[in-house]
């Protein structure tokens, strides 16, 4: 099977696709359950349609080119969660085709084909975390479209062109999901390696990554909304108050690392044992290991449990599988390794179909998802105000306050004793009060008594902690 992709032919590639798909459809066919990350997109998306502007009418910290994203879907259908599940397997291969062709064409490994790209979207079907149309997704396909940009043209250095634009798109990334700026990292050292002048180079990069913020800095600044952009993208997101929030468990993001690790680990022992002739590819090799270096960082900056973490690992996990699949004195060997691979992707994507939870003491991703409370379950089709972290009621409900994320409404609902507080409350709810309020921190007879010319409308209905405006 290896050979077979070892060929740079088109019909190699439609190969690759139909396996793939054959790996990931069943699945999703039968469906994947709603997750916390994006039944948070659908509203947001819901939101912004209506007309709110981000962080000035809505308290979330969504990144801007996610949140309109989620936006533009929206216009598309209502609440289009069969949308976004498209959209991240059309990212996925696009940043396993792009990856593919940017190892082939910089002739970093002496064979050619499309086994990087089958190695990246195999791992990538091993876990369904990565169906799913998150944030960090998205900003990562940008990562993958700007690496060519940061491999010099020629033995002189760099192209200042491509540097901006490998900045820009970094840029671009960051604002889809802020702590992908750290790949800047990886930038810097493939100008401290490749560049002829480092200093004048990275600044050329910092400058490509400063101008789509300048232009999103530039849009708030004129919708009156920078403070709000930076007290509810910025700080949130560099405090992690926010990351990790929407995503699996720690130790089950754990779990699923071990199966890029075992892949990685046998193709480091398997690289030590190959030598590379150009210094090109030893250069290309070390940046690699950065970038291993920096997807630590950046989980760390989830705390580890940020939706769609695995992608981070799959660029240099791809890279050094290449040094594994390479021809071999007993070649069979490298074609059991692979078809173990493929085995295992399988087992554990539907190891709860074929009952393997118990065995690998591994919990399927769909034990975490989003299920309506039936507490609040004869609410439908009102608009909310949660006043709580649970999020579920809106699973039958639309929001029609600012205040999606509590953690962040905290700004205003954290100081009722001070005025500017209660005043933003009384502007933010006054134009369209929620018909129904859910009080889950009980803090209602404080409102009422500070602000009763809205929260004093709000009658107890037969549900505890259920209140319908008069």
């Amino acid at each position: 099977m290896l050979q077979f992709f070892k060929s740079p032919l088109p019909t190699r590639l439609v190969a690759l696709l139909v396996l793939v798909l054959a790996v990931r459809l069943p699945l999703l066919w039968w469906g994947v359950p709603l997750t916390a990350i994006e039944l948070r997109a659908l509203l947001v998306g819901e939101r912004l349609h209506e007309g709110a502007l981000p962080y000035r009418d809505l308290y979330d910290a969504t990144a801007p080119l996610a949140a309109a994203l989620f936006a533009g879907l929206d216009v598309v259908a209502s609440r289009p969660l069969w949308l976004y599940r498209i959209i991240a397997l059309a990212l996925l291969v696009t940043q396993a085709l792009r990856l593919n062709f940017v190892l082939n064409r910089a002739d970093v490994h002496p064979e050619r084909g499309y086994l990087a790209a089958l190695t990246y979207l195999l791992l990538a079907s091993a876990t369904t975390d990565l169906d799913i149309l998150s944030p960090l997704l998205l900003g990562h396909t940008f990562i993958i479209l700007g690496l060519s940009a940061l491999l010099p043209t020629s033995r002189e250095g760099y192209d200042n062109r491509r540097l901006f634009r490998a900045g820009f798109l970094i840029g671009v990334a960051a604002l889809c999901y802020l702590p992908l700026a750290l790949f800047l990292l990886v930038g810097l050292f493939a100008v401290i390696i490749f560049a002829a002048n480092s200093f004048r180079s990275f600044l050329l990069l910092l400058c490509g990554f400063g101008f789509p913020y300048a232009v999103a800095a530039t849009f708030f600044l004129y919708t009156d909304a920078l403070p709000d952009f930076s007290r509810f993208h910025l700080v949130p997101t560099l405090s992690g108050l926010v990351l990790g929030a929407d995503g699996l468990p720690l130790l089950l993001q754990w779990r699923l690392l071990v199966l890029p690790g075992a892949v990685l680990l046998l193709a480091l022992a398997r690289m030590f044992t190959t030598s590379l002739g150009l210094v090109f590819q030893v250069k290309f090799q070390q940046m690699m290991l950065v970038w291993l270096l920096v997807a630590g960082l950046m989980a760390w900056a989830g705390r580890g449990v940020a939706p769609g973490s695995l992608v981070l690992v799959l660029p240099p996990v791809t890279y050094f599988s290449l040094y594994l699949w390479q021809k071999a004195p007993r070649g069979w060997v490298v074609e059991v390794v692979f078809v173990a691979v493929l085995a295992s992707v399988v087992g554990l994507r539907y190891r709860e179909i074929l009952h393997l939870e118990t065995v690998l003491q591994f919990p399927a991703e769909s034990r975490y998802a989003v299920q309506p409370n039936p507490q609040y379950a004869a609410i439908k089709g009102q608009s909310l105000l949660v006043l709580g972290p649970d999020m579920r009621p809106y699973i039958d409900n639309r929001p029609a306050s600012p205040y999606l994320d509590w953690r962040l409404a905290q700004a205003d609902f954290g100081y009722l004793s001070q005025y500017a507080a209660v005043y933003r409350l009384s502007r933010n709810l006054a134009p369209a009060p929620p018909t129904v309020l859910i009080d889950q921190t009980n803090r209602l007879e404080e409102l009422q008594y500070k602000v009763p010319a809205i929260f004093g409308r709000y009658q107890p209905t037969a549900t505890p902690r259920v209140y319908r405006l008069k």
